[in-house]
């Protein structure tokens, strides 16, 4: 991954130039817009059981990002269907929209709906995941080897407060399909490697769950317990679903707030576990600042204007220099919370009702 000066803490930074320059490694048949028509974004969200973002922050975000621009768009989820994720792509190019924005199921399937949309004379943008070996003409995410290196010191902290010794650590990593939950890896595995080497930790069980399926996620993560009698001593939790997984678990085997668990979205039930302290923290992403430079640079591409990110990242299956926008990501802790809902990215009344409005007031939610 290579960047240029910054990355972005907020939007408006990005310069405006030729299209015919885009950064695309293509000629002049490029999808590039037609500043001539009238703008029209379609979004394809992935699903709404991976994570509660997509529908509750990233559908929000971006349309009212669109609206306030009073650009026509069209924001739907195929729901974790591959089929489904083409079929509202073709209606979304057929319905004559000028930039498509896709988070991918898989990289093939983003792959041939990226190709399709870019010969019909359709801008396209990654949004959250880069698919690999597509041909988006610029990307829009979070720094995500930051966001697993946060994790790994997130959760090697909370192990160091508990002073325990020679923890073994598992890990529930995310979907193989998805290009992000490697990237995660390769961060906390950057703070965690280096101690099971020295064996100061041991390494546990090591395991994706597929399409990030909390639901998987329990029954591996009961496999782990047993196939370790008991003896795991942190969790790696790729995100928030998968950590909850994790602690339905360990509540019922009386460990949960016992054994630390990492996360990542911020999402109601993973600060609620941290205010309970069965989560030891969470990685949150501003997606609102996620959405507003992808609608940005939609509207803009759509438009047939280039703009200039400042940075890059290599597509390694493709070695494609893709014009990328990447955000940085904040580690949260019991002590934190306070901040997510000041950012307005949850609503009070959601994350401090019934047994958690004491904590909520023990730990500054106000």
């Amino acid at each position: 991954m290579r960047k240029g000066f910054l990355t972005f803490a907020a939007v408006g930074l990005l310069a405006t130039g030729s299209m015919a320059a885009c950064g695309d490694d293509s000629s002049s048949n490029d999808a590039g817009g037609d500043a001539a028509k009238k703008p029209k974004i379609g979004v394809i969200l992935p699903d709404s059981k991976s994570s509660a973002r997509w529908e509750t922050a990233d559908r929000r975000f971006l349309k009212a990002a669109f609206d306030a621009a009073g650009v026509e768009s069209d924001i739907q989820n195929a729901q974790n269907d591959k089929n489904a994720f083409q079929t509202i792509a073709d209606q979304m190019i057929t319905s004559g929209v000028t930039t498509l924005m896709i988070v991918n199921l898989d990289s093939g399937t983003g792959k041939a709906v990226l190709d399709k949309a870019k010969s019909q004379g359709v801008a396209t943008i990654d949004y959250d995941r880069l698919t690999l070996g597509g041909s988006a003409q610029y990307y829009v995410s979070f720094d995500n080897e930051a966001v697993g290196k946060l994790q790994g010191e997130g959760l090697v902290k909370c192990l160091t407060e508990k002073g325990v010794k020679n923890p073994t650590v598992a890990y529930l990593n995310g979907s193989p399909t998805d290009n992000n939950a490697t990237l995660f890896k390769n961060g906390y595995d950057s703070v965690l490697k280096p101690k099971f080497e020295s064996k100061e930790y041991t390494k546990g069980p090591d395991q994706s769950v597929p399409d990030w399926d909390p639901a998987q996620a329990a029954t591996i993560f009961e496999q782990m317990l047993t196939q370790t009698g008991g003896k795991i001593d942190g969790v790696l939790s790729a995100n928030d679903g998968l950590g909850n997984a994790a602690i339905s678990v360990l509540k019922k085997n009386k460990l949960n707030g016992k054994v630390p668990v990492t996360g990542q979205d911020a999402d109601v039930t993973g600060l609620q576990n941290i205010l309970a302290g069965d989560q030891c923290m969470t990685v949150y992403k501003a997606v609102k600042k996620e959405a507003d430079a992808a609608a940005e640079l939609a509207i803009a591409v759509a438009k047939g204007e280039r703009k200039e990110t400042g940075q890059t990242v290599k597509d390694p299956e493709s070695g494609r220099d893709v014009p990328s926008v990447l955000l940085e990501p904040k580690a949260i802790d019991k002590a934190t919370v306070k901040d997510v809902v000041a950012d307005g990215y949850v609503d009070k009344a959601k994350l401090c009702t019934g047994a958690y409005a004491a904590l909520c007031t023990a730990n500054g939610i106000s």
